[in-house]
């Protein structure tokens, strides 16, 4: 059974892994280099400019509240706090 971790947990602008991504629900979910798994969902994905992720694409997180706010590709700017 999946059990996520928390995102507060984890400092800002940390970066994942893409572990799955639903281009329908625009929700997935990001393997953290510790292993811990990470759910995102819609209102994460549109904060950001992408289209669409790939599994095993390299991301940037940020976080608030407990939860993953934005996301986008590693090689893209996170937006100040």
């Amino acid at each position: 059974m999946l059990v996520p971790g928390r995102a507060t947990d984890y400092p800002e602008g940390v970066q994942a892994t893409v572990r799955s991504f639903d281009e329908t629900t625009r929700s997935g979910t990001v393997f953290l280099d510790d292993g811990t798994v990470l759910e995102f969902g819609a209102p994460a994905f549109d904060a950001g400019p992408l289209r669409l992720l790939r599994t095993g694409q390299r991301v940037n997180l940020v976080s608030a509240g407990g939860r993953i706010t934005y996301i986008t590709l590693s090689t893209f700017p996170v937006p100040d706090a």
